[in-house]
């Protein structure tokens, strides 16, 4: 018996294959250099295929191949539900593979190239964006994120988020498909100025930029990191005997990891006086990281700020991990809990995101916002942070279900890019690991990997209260600026098709990449008439084209 004829196209497969391609430029295998090509060999089987639809076809494959391997890590929450979010969710590259199709194909000109390097990552980033919606899960795997350890690429970020970095590498990939292809010489030499200035632009900001402006205040921070223990007892106890011994280390503030603690503080007496006395013989607040059934019957996750007098105040998580801390259409998905470690009970989400507040031992102000795990990935919540007048962003996080996997490492990376785009130190405190310190421009300086245990003890120069990038200035005005530019270049090439429409019959099959030669595989790339957005200018007389 055949397979249907939809999966019986070698050229798909080498997409889902070069899908998985990029995933190598994330940690922990952590070649960020490759991020700059590492699209090449998938967009260069979109740009070859024989129509329209079947470049959609191939793009969605590759989105499907990316998400198999970039988000692998959540089999043990939602099993074999992950190869439904990657079929789902590699719908989105679609666009990508029908806009270079749409504008690469051959012969390429100056003015097609232009667009492509204006296009293309444009509908990169929307795709980037979209799945980034927290309903739909969240941003796990921005292209962007592959330039963690780059502070000078960074500067990118500090202009326009984690989306302006994506923007930069998806172009430096277009441009180097447009070297490796066209054949003017015009058309290499403004791929190779694209490619260049991609590669120049954030290390040019990161110099040009002045840092973010610092309040000459330091902080004295403890990140503790019990490591794997037996249960949540264990763990809870763990935490308290590595705090014991911070009393030589003068800090200003303790972090517990996420789900450091099951017990609600406000209604476990025990529990909390025992946090209470840690804070009094540390001298500094306890942040614990609470996970517990509360007094309304909901289960929830905190982070609560325990002081020698009691809890002084809680944050409440607002954005879920989807199946991890809850199943979405539960009536209908539910059925995963049975095969995986999907939610057995949904969290309860807070209603608002806030600051909370302590004071260092001199008595400053120190507030600072506090995201609890996957809150970290949304650059969103931490300019709103940095904006309420953080001073530093402190995380909590507990990412021991995936202890084996690129997760933790993957995890840890992020804070780098929210230091950056905020201008604010960055520390993250994990019960597994990595436990990790970020300065104000996205430098690491302290870490406990996932096979550590104990406290890391960092001292950080802290950002002034009004001190301000230019993303917390302007938030997301480069998806907003790509979904524009993504709208507009397909309106125009809608635009076009009633033109096409008065050619004759055949014409118009072949311009549709419906022509019986045409299929839905590979064709000779140079035989095939493909309309670019918008009119052909005048380089382009010896094409076929309309």
């Amino acid at each position: 018996m055949k397979p249907p004829a939809s999966l019986r196209h070698p050229a798909r497969y080498a997409a889902l294959a070069a899908g998985a391609l990029p995933v190598l430029a994330f940690p922990a295998p952590g070649l960020a250099w490759f991020a700059w090509v590492a699209l090449v060999p998938g967009l260069e089987l979109m740009r070859r295929a024989g129509s329209g639809r079947e470049a959609t076809v191939r793009g969605w494959w590759f989105g499907a191949g990316f998400i198999l391997v970039s988000m692998s890590w959540l089999v043990p929450s939602i099993g074999p539900g992950l190869l439904a979010l990657a079929v789902v969710f590699g719908v989105l590259p679609g666009a990508v593979g029908y806009a270079v199709w749409r504008l690469l194909a051959p012969p390429l000109t100056v003015r097609r190239s232009l667009l492509a390097l204006l296009v293309v990552p444009s509908v990169w980033v929307c795709t980037e964006f979209v799945r980034s919606w927290h309903a739909l899960g969240g941003p796990w795997a921005l292209l962007g994120a592959t330039q963690w350890e780059h502070p000078a690429v960074l500067g990118l970020a500090s202009v326009g988020g984690a989306w302006l970095v994506s923007a930069a590498v998806a172009a430096a990939n277009v441009g180097v498909l447009i070297l490796l292809t066209g054949r003017r010489l015009r058309v290499r030499v403004l791929a190779a100025l694209a490619v260049t200035a991609a590669l120049l632009t954030g290390p040019l900001l990161f110099a040009a930029l002045p840092a973010p402006a610092s309040s000459g205040d330091t902080a004295t921070l403890a990140l503790v990191q019990p490591g794997e223990v037996a249960d949540s007892a264990a763990r809870f106890a763990a935490s308290e005997r590595i705090t014991a011994g911070l009393t030589d280390r003068h800090p200003d503030l303790v972090v517990w990891g996420e789900s450091s603690s099951n017990a609600d503080l406000d209604r476990d007496t025990a529990a909390r006086e025992r946090v209470q006395r840690l804070a009094a013989s540390v001298g500094a607040p306890v942040l614990v990281g609470e996970d517990a059934r509360k007094g309304d019957g909901l289960i929830s996750k905190d982070a609560v700020l325990v002081t020698p007098d009691g809890v002084a105040e809680r944050y409440r998580k607002i954005r879920l991990v989807p199946f991890g801390e809850y199943v979405p259409l539960r009536p209908l998905l539910g059925w995963l809990t049975g095969v995986s470690r999907a939610a057995g009970e949904n969290r309860a989400p807070g209603t608002d995101f806030h600051l909370l507040h302590t004071t260092d031992r001199a008595g400053r102000p120190l507030p600072f916002g506090a995201l609890i795990c996957f809150e970290s990935t949304f650059p969103d919540m931490s300019r709103v942070a940095a904006a309420d007048g953080a001073r530093m962003l402190v995380l909590q996080s507990a990412t021991s279900t995936f202890q084996d996997s690129w997760a933790p490492q993957q995890h840890a990376s992020l804070g780098a890019l929210r230091a950056a785009e905020t201008g604010r130190p960055v520390v993250q405190a994990a019960l597994t690991g990595e436990s990790v310190a970020y300065d104000r421009q996205g430098r690491r300086i302290a870490r406990l990997t996932t096979t550590a245990s104990g406290a890391l003890t960092v001292r950080l120069p802290l950002a002034a209260p009004t001190a301000t990038t230019w993303y917390t200035r302007l938030g997301d005005w480069v998806p907003y600026t790509a979904a524009a530019v993504t709208l507009t270049a397909a309106a125009l090439a809608l635009r076009a098709r009633p033109r096409r429409g008065r050619q004759g019959h055949g014409e118009l099959r072949a311009a549709e990449g419906t022509h019986p030669t045409a299929g839905n595989g590979d064709s000779p790339a140079s035989d095939r008439p493909h309309p670019a957005v918008g009119p052909i200018p005048s380089d382009s007389r010896s094409s076929s084209r309309p």
